[in-house]
């Protein structure tokens, strides 16, 4: 399996407006995915091709600090999609196959289970966020 692309800020922003553009309708248009939410049943791994990751080393562990300024949470559709924090920093960034849309997708591992989640690329919510200083 060849290795993904690490994609910067503009990539994602050119993705984004592309993907903002799609008008069709497709099974990934019907679920509301504006915010982080389990993978619906109505669409599977094989719906997607991985364009590009956010993940900048695969050798060191990503915080798991969350980038909200303006109060919002994880699940809110209007949180900011923030690359270098939790959970973008983490996932992926996958093409519908039949559509084009593109969705952020990771997979959330707990201590007894493992779940797939999925996030719509929104233009309107991308900011390039740095970390604070440690």
């Amino acid at each position: 399996m060849a290795e993904l692309a690490r994609l910067t800020f503009p990539d994602l922003v050119s993705l984004a407006t592309a993907s903002s553009n799609v008008s069709a309708i497709c099974a990934c248009s019907g679920p509301a995915l504006r915010s982080w939410q389990s993978v619906p049943l109505a669409l599977a791994d094989a719906d997607f091709r991985d364009v590009g990751t956010l993940l900048e080393d695969p050798y060191v562990e990503p915080t798991f600090v969350e980038y909200h300024p303006a109060g919002t949470r994880y699940g809110s559709p209007d949180a900011p999609i923030a690359p270098r924090y939790f959970p973008c920093n983490r996932a992926n960034v996958s093409a519908c196959l039949r559509c084009g849309r593109m969705f952020l997708r990771y997979v959330e591992a707990g201590g007894y289970f493992v779940d797939r989640r999925i996030r719509a690329l929104s233009p309107d919510l991308l900011i390039d966020a740095p970390l604070p200083e440690a």
